[in-house]
């Protein structure tokens, strides 16, 4: 069976250590170098040495992690990266994909997880461990559902007779429909009308209309 040649650089011992002797279980993988920074990884590179999955650190001293994938990416390197990091946020996440990473892991990712994601992008594939998944699809509900949250009329000011006249307009009357159904004189709709429309800072019945649907104020 061929094994998946690997480099490894992280440049805290204990966890290299830690993840080497993960990978050295996997019967198909080979860790062919492993070191603390990316300087060394771009030297192990230049003395011929070839990996097919690079798992690198973020910060390192010399050459970090996305330094050394700039370096990689303007050499035209074919190795597949994946970085390991303690960095979750989504700047450094985006930047990594940006720069051709296959796979962005935190460091307190289970050993099933990483072992899943190195035979993942050994065979081509793309991840994004299961926290940082998470995280984003929860900003993603939050976003949603602060979208769709409905307006209490109160936050508008909306009187009880500005949300019957705003109702009605929702179902296509016009001024002087909803004065005989409301028993009201024509002006004065068109007052309660206009009222809305100021509330709401809207340009004009139609978008007045679209605002009151989009924030549950009509169904």
């Amino acid at each position: 069976m061929e094994k998946t040649k690997i480099l490894l650089a992280e440049d805290h011992l204990v966890v290299r250590n830690g993840i080497k002797l993960l990978l050295d279980t996997q019967a198909n993988f080979e860790v062919v170098a492993d070191v603390g920074s990316g300087r060394e990884i771009l030297d192990v590179l230049d003395s011929g040495v070839s990996a097919d999955i690079l798992i690198t650190d973020l910060t390192m001293d010399n050459v970090d992690g996305l330094e050394l994938m700039r370096t990689l990416n303007q050499r035209g390197v074919g190795i597949r990266v994946i970085v390991l990091s303690m960095l979750d946020d989504e700047q450094h996440v985006a930047q990594s994909f940006q720069y051709g990473v296959r796979a962005y892991l935190i460091k307190n990712v289970t050993a099933d997880e990483m072992l899943f994601c190195v035979n993942h992008v050994a065979k081509g594939g793309r991840y994004l461990c299961e926290e940082l998944t998470m995280k984003l699809v929860d900003k993603l509900i939050n976003k949603e559902a602060s979208q769709f949250r409905k307006i209490d009329p109160a936050e508008l000011s909306l009187s009880s007779r500005e949300m019957e006249v705003l109702e009605l307009l929702g179902e296509g009357l016009t001024n002087l429909e909803i004065s005989q159904k409301l028993f009201l004189s024509k002006r004065t709709v068109e007052g309660h009308r206009q009222n809305l429309i100021d509330k709401t800072k809207s340009k004009n019945t139609p978008a007045l209309i679209k605002f009151a649907i989009k924030n549950g104020l009509l169904n």
